[in-house]
Order: C-alpha cells, then structure tokens, then sequence
C-alpha cells in the first residue's frame, strides 16, 4: 500500500484526512481519523492494595464507564512523562514505579491511535485529581481489589488488556 495524497478533510478537536491510496494496480480514497498517541496506566496502590480506576462519561461510547486512568501525549511529551501526569491529574497520586507493558492500536482499519499501556505503582495520594475542569473532566476514582478488578464487566478495550495482563501476573506467567 501506498499513500498518493493526503488532504485535511477535517481540523477541529480532531483532524480526518482523505487519503489517495494505491495498491495492487489500484487507486483508492480512505479517511483517517488522526487521534494521536495516547497513554493509559493500570494503577495499583501498595498502601491500601487496591487498583485505582476512573469512572467518566466518555463521548465515544455515549456512557458512562470505568477503565484505567488515561489520555493524550501532549506535542513533544514523552508517553512516560505524559502517564505520569495523567495520573495525577485523574487520580492525585505521585507514582513510585512504571512498567510498560504494551502498545497497541485501538482500531487501525481507520484510526492513528496507538495506546502505550503501563503498569503503575502509587502509595500517596497527595491532590485531589478529578480531572481538569478547563478539558471539562469529571473523572471520579474506584478502587477495587485484584478479584474485583477481575470479575468487572467492561467494553473499554485497554482496560481489557490490562485485566488480561493482571490476570498472567497473578497466575505467574509475566
């Protein structure tokens, strides 16, 4: 596959191109929903011996849901710099130790989103997080023990993959 051309068939929050692709002796158009890279962290407190979720209403889904704390790296971040932010502004807390544990596409059939996923350790909550009002967050913490974590029903996919990775940790497999 190759791309010919690309156009901005759309700049707001988000940017869509249209593409001129070629391939196998054909030319085609697609759009691409340019989303960026995002970050998302499964976040255990080694005080309380909880992992820390985020409840929010999600425009994507049109619901309400849980799943682990996450967001947009912001221009020139890096995605380690860009989870410890949103850890503290989603949740409060400094964090102590960071694993990546994979990076994934979301949706790649359309979508340049790649998800850099982690695992966090945190002990000391020291702010309020909740989100930031100017981005019109309202994000409210839920904290669950290893057998609820495993036993909660979601359809958000990163906070799937990182019930699948707890569930090989605890069964000594990673």
């Amino acid at each position: 596959m190759e791309i010919l051309k690309r156009e901005t068939a759309y700049d707001g929050y988000f940017k869509v191109y249209k593409l001129t692709v070629s391939q196998e002796g054909k030319t085609f158009t697609r759009e691409q929903f340019d989303r960026g890279d995002a970050v998302a962290a499964l976040v255990y407190d080694t005080t309380d011996q909880k992992y820390i979720l985020t409840r929010q209403q999600r425009i994507g889904s049109e619901s309400e849901l849980i799943e682990v704390v996450a967001g947009m790296v912001d221009a020139g971040e890096e995605p380690e710099t860009s989870i410890k932010r949103e850890i503290e502004e989603e949740i409060g807390y400094g964090v102590d130790h960071l694993e990546h544990l994979h990076t994934f596409y979301s949706s790649p059939g359309g979508c340049t989103e790649r998800v850099m996923l982690y695992y966090a350790e945190v002990s000391h909550q020291h702010a309020a997080g909740g989100g930031n009002s100017h981005e019109n967050e309202h994000i409210e913490k839920v904290t669950y023990t290893a057998e609820e974590l495993q036993n909660l029903q979601t359809p958000d996919a990163k906070t799937i993959i990182a019930q699948q990775w707890l569930q090989l940790r605890l069964a000594g497999k990673v």
